[in-house]
């Protein structure tokens, strides 16, 4: 493993690199509030089988450093896809296998539903991950509301300053939450919480929940793809879609089925939470494998 940096028109992504130059290209892409450790024992199981994994800090997250201080540091969905588009390109990648969970699953989602061409396969945990803003105001269950807390709290300038004053004690309260059954440690935690000093993780994690609830405005780079994110279209490549039975902040997603067209198989990995590769590394790595064969 290697970690190295590229450079895009907006941002210098630093990534880690597994496996041979020359192995079959494969990105996955972390969520909030983790960071690329997600994938330190799936990605070599997923290289020793011939893949060239690539597991780039999204923006806001580690080494990843926005080029312009007068670039908008959004968290919106459509930058996140357009981020994954731009590292593909900057490292001469036609197609790969994408995959994430969280943000880094929306970002895979995107890119599958709106440049299938440039995708072999897409492992997606939690599903149809790509955000309906216009519905967003519909009201959930109670468990399901319960389980948004931090969203709203973030919502108001309270919670930015709590977020900017302790990032280390809100991520470990999700991470606990949201994966009930995991027992990781200080270390493991340790490994990932220094991701979230990056000087505009706050900004980029604000703008985000804020965004998808249509309470500020989007990146105008970014207004094409969000208006076609906003017909929620289909996806179309071989999908492998997983759920943690014991995820504490999402309760299935098997009724996504309906969104995808083509191969289509939807896994729950038992006894995991949110976390799903860091939490059930070889399973996730099946995953991805499965996929890659289901498309040749």
């Amino acid at each position: 493993m290697q970690q190295k940096t590229i450079t895009t028109d907006v941002l210098d992504i630093a990534y880690r690199d597994y496996g041979a130059p020359n192995g079959w290209p494969c990105i996955m892409g972390h969520g909030f509030p983790y960071d690329v450790n997600a994938y330190a024992e799936a990605a070599p199981i997923i290289a020793q089988a011939g893949a060239r994994v690539l597991v780039p800090w999204l923006r806001g997250y580690g080494p990843t450093r926005f080029r312009s201080p007068a670039t908008l540091r959004s968290g919106e969905q459509a930058a996140l896809g357009a981020d994954l588009l731009a590292f593909m390109d900057a490292l001469g990648i036609a197609r790969a296998v994408v995959g994430g969970y969280d943000w880094g699953g929306r970002a895979a989602c995107v890119v599958s539903a709106l440049y299938p061409e440039r995708v072999v396969g897409l492992v997606s945990g939690n599903s149809y991950n790509i955000q309906n803003i216009a519905r967003s105001m519909e009201p959930a269950s109670p468990p399901e509301e319960a389980a948004l807390w931090y969203q709203y709290l973030f919502h108001n300038e309270r919670g930015r300053r709590a977020l900017e004053r302790n990032r280390r004690g809100f991520a470990r309260q999700l991470w606990s939450m949201w994966s009930p059954t995991w027992a990781f440690d200080d270390a493991t935690f340790a490994n990932s919480a220094a991701s979230f000093d990056n000087p505009d993780f706050v900004d980029v994690v604000i703008h985000s929940y804020r965004h998808r609830y249509a309470l500020v405005e989007g990146d105008p780079a970014y207004a094409a793809i969000e208006a076609r994110l906003a017909a929620q279209p289909a996806i179309g490549v071989p999908t492998i879609a997983i759920d943690g039975d014991s995820d504490g902040v999402n309760p299935g997603t098997a009724h996504h089925a309906r969104k995808f067209e083509g191969f289509f198989e939807h896994r729950v990995f038992a006894g995991a939470g949110h976390n799903l590769p860091q939490e059930r590394p070889a399973e996730w790595a099946q995953a991805v494998l499965d996929v890659r064969a289901a498309a040749s």
